[in-house]
C-alpha cells in the first residue's frame, strides 16, 4: 500500500520521473495516446467511452509483459479483494440455481440471512422488486443483486414450501466471512486431515487452529491437501511451512529486477507439527502460494508430495492502487524453492497458448502417466538434506504420481452433474428425512447409511424429468460415484462439510492411495 501512495504522489509531482531510467521512452508514450484519446473524442463518428477503451488499452499493453500481471477497473475491484481477504459483504447464503430458479441451499450460520429467517429450500423470486426468477439468471447476477456495503438493505421476496404467499424480507448487508480451511478431521485414530482452499487473509489462523484441534485428537500423522488450491497471499503460505519445520531452514526466495524486490524466507518459530509423518496432495490446479507450501516440504526433505504436476504460477504480483480507485497487479520477482527451482512454468508471447496449457498435458497424456512427462536434465535440483532428485522447469513435480481417475465416469453421470441432479435430489431427500438424519451420529452415518434402490430411482427419474435419458450401461459404470455422492451431499445437508468430504473422498484415488503411503512419507523425514 504504501508504495502505491508514494507512486501516486511522485507522478503528480514529477509527470515523466519516478525513478525510471526510460524517462524519454515513457513521455513519449504518455503523449501518444494522450493525442489519440483527444482525437477519438473530437472527431470519432460515433460517441464513445474513453475510460472503456483506457481499460482495454492497459490490459493489452499488460499481455506483452506476463501471463499474471494484471489490471483490475475500479467497478471489479471490491469482488476482487473479497477473494483474497477471505470475506465480503452480502447477505450470507449458500445459494444454487435449480431450474432458472434460485434456491437457498442454506443461510450461513449467524449471517444477516439466518438472523433474518431464511431458511433451506426457499426460492428467491424477486430482489428490491425486480423479478429473478425464469429470466436465465447466472451466478455472476445473483452475486451482483445480493452483494453490497455493510449496513445497505436489500429486500427480498422468497416462496415457502407450504406457504401460498410470498414472503418478504429486508435484509441488512453485514460483513460474511469466507473459510479458507474447508474442513479438517480426523482419518482414523492417528491420522488427521485438513483441506485448504486459498491463501486469504485469515488462512493461516483458521489453519493453525485447525492443526491444534486435530492435535488435541491425538494426531500423529497429517494430509494436508492443496489440490486445486489457487494460491494468494505469499506471507500466509510461508507461516504454514514454518508450522511443519524445525529449525531455520529456507522457505522460499524470490528474485527480481535489481536487488529492489530480492527476498528470502526462512523458519523461525516452533512450529505445531514438525514431526510426524506428513503427505501433501497437490494437482494441476494447485498454483502459486500452494507451490511455495508443496516445493519448501519437498525440498527440505520433510513430507511426501503426491497426486500431479502443480500448475507452475511463480511469479509475484505486487497490487498498486491507482488514482481512479482501479488497481494494476504488476510482477516484480520470480519465486524459487529452497534448492533454487523457479516455480513459474515457462511462457511465450502467446497467452492463449499459456492459458491452454492444463488442455495440452490433457492431450500429452500426462495426467494420466508419468511416463509422459519428459524432464530436462539441465533443470535438475536435488533436496536439501538428503539430496533427492527433483525438477525444475515449472510447478511442483509429486514424489508419488497418481493419475487422474476416469473409470466411473460417463456423459450419462456428466449430464446430472449438469442438470443439478444431485444437487436437487440431496435437498429434497434431506427435507424429506430430516428428523431421521438428524438423529444419526455423523459416524454411524458414515458407516451405516446407505442409497437405497428407492433413492437411486428416484434420482434416475428426477434425471429424466431434467431431460437426461437414463443409459443403463453408463449408469452401471457410474454406480458407485452416483451413490457416493448422493450420500455425500446428504450427509452435507445435515453436517456441512464434515459430512461431505470424509464420504466422498473414499473414493478419491490420490486420497486413498496417500493412506498407503505413510511409511514412505516417513522415510523421507528420517
Amino acid at each position: 500500500m504504501g508504495l502505491a501512495l508514494a507512486g501516486g504522489m511522485l507522478l503528480g509531482a514529477n509527470m515523466f520521473g519516478g525513478g525510471t531510467a526510460n524517462v524519454k521512452g515513457i513521455k513519449d508514450g504518455y503523449l501518444k495516446i494522450k493525442e489519440i484519446l483527444t482525437h477519438i473524442d473530437n472527431r470519432y463518428v460515433d460517441t464513445v467511452n474513453t475510460d472503456d477503451l483506457v481499460d482495454y488499452s492497459i490490459e493489452k499493453m499488460l499481455e506483452k509483459l506476463d501471463p499474471h500481471s494484471s489490471y483490475i477497473p475500479k467497478k471489479n475491484i471490491r469482488e476482487a479483494k473479497a477473494q483474497l481477504e477471505g470475506s465480503y459483504d452480502g447477505i450470507g447464503i449458500e445459494f444454487n440455481i435449480f431450474k432458472d430458479t434460485i434456491y437457498v441451499v442454506a443461510p450461513l450460520s449467524g449471517g444477516p440471512s439466518e438472523k433474518a429467517g431464511l431458511q433451506s429450500g426457499d426460492k428467491i423470486i424477486k430482489v428490491n422488486g425486480e423479478s429473478v426468477a425464469g429470466i436465465k439468471i447466472k451466478n455472476q447476477g445473483v452475486r451482483k443483486r445480493l452483494l453490497g456495503k455493510k449496513g445497505s438493505k436489500v429486500k427480498i421476496a422468497i416462496k415457502r414450501s407450504g406457504v401460498n404467499e410470498l414472503m418478504e424480507f429486508t435484509i441488512t448487508r453485514d460483513k460474511i466471512p469466507q473459510n479458507s480451511v474447508e474442513v479438517s478431521y480426523m482419518i482414523d485414530e492417528k491420522t488427521g486431515f485438513i483441506k485448504v482452499s486459498r491463501f486469504a487473509r485469515r488462512t493461516y489462523i483458521e489453519f493453525r487452529e485447525a492443526l491444534e484441534g486435530l492435535r488435541k485428537k491425538g494426531m500423529k500423522r497429517m494430509v494436508l491437501d492443496l489440490r486445486d488450491n489457487p494460491g494468494g497471499y505469499m506471507d500466509r503460505a510461508i507461516k504454514m511451512a514454518d508450522e511443519f519445520l524445525s529449525g531455520n531452514p529456507k522457505i522460499v526466495y524470490t528474485n527480481g529486477k535489481g536487488s529492489r524486490y530480492d527476498s528470502e524466507a526462512r523458519a523461525r518459530f516452533t512450529g505445531l507439527f514438525e514431526q510426524g509423518p506428513l503427505i501433501v496432495l497437490i494437482n494441476e490446479g494447485s498454483a502459486s502460494a500452494s507451490e511455495i507450501v508443496s516445493g519448501a516440504l519437498q525440498d527440505n526433505d520433510r513430507a511426501l508430495i503426491v497426486g500431479r504436476r502443480s500448475f507452475g504460477k511463480g511469479l509475484v504480483q505486487l497490487p498498486i492502487d491507482l488514482q481512479d480507485g482501479s488497481e494494476l497487479r504488476l510482477t516484480i520477482s520470480r519465486y524459487y524453492t529452497p534448492s533454487g527451482r523457479s516455480i513459474q512454468k515457462p511462457y511465450g508471447k502467446n497467452p492463449k497458448e499459456y492459458r491452454s496449457d492444463l488442455l495440452k498435458r490433457y492431450k500429452s497424456g500426462e495426467l494420466f502417466s508419468a511416463d509422459s512427462i519428459k524432464f530436462n536434465d539441465s533443470l535438475k535440483y536435488t533436496t536439501v538434506r538428503k539430496k533427492r532428485t527433483v525438477y525444475g522447469g515449472g510447478g511442483i513435480m509429486p514424489d508419488y504420481f497418481i493419475p487422474i481417475d476416469t473409470s466411473r465416469n460417463s456423459k450419462y453421470y456428466r449430464n446430472l452433474s449438469v442438470k443439478n441432479v444431485f444437487q436437487e435430489y440431496s435437498f429434497k431427500y434431506y427435507k424429506n428425512n430430516q428428523k431421521k438424519l438428524e438423529a444419526y451420529k455423523l459416524d454411524d452415518y458414515i458407516k451405516t447409511f446407505s442409497v437405497s434402490p428407492a433413492m437411486v430411482k428416484d434420482v434416475i427419474a428426477m434425471g429424466k424429468k431434467a431431460g437426461v435419458k437414463y443409459n443403463a450401461k453408463e449408469f452401471k459404470r457410474s454406480e458407485k460415484l452416483i451413490k457416493t455422492l448422493i450420500k455425500a451431499l446428504v450427509g452435507r445437508r445435515v453436517w456441512k462439510e464434515q459430512g461431505f468430504y470424509p464420504i466422498w473422498y473414499s473414493i478419491d484415488r490420490t486420497y486413498v492411495k496417500a493412506l498407503e503411503l505413510f511409511d514412505k512419507a516417513a522415510a523421507i523425514q528420517e
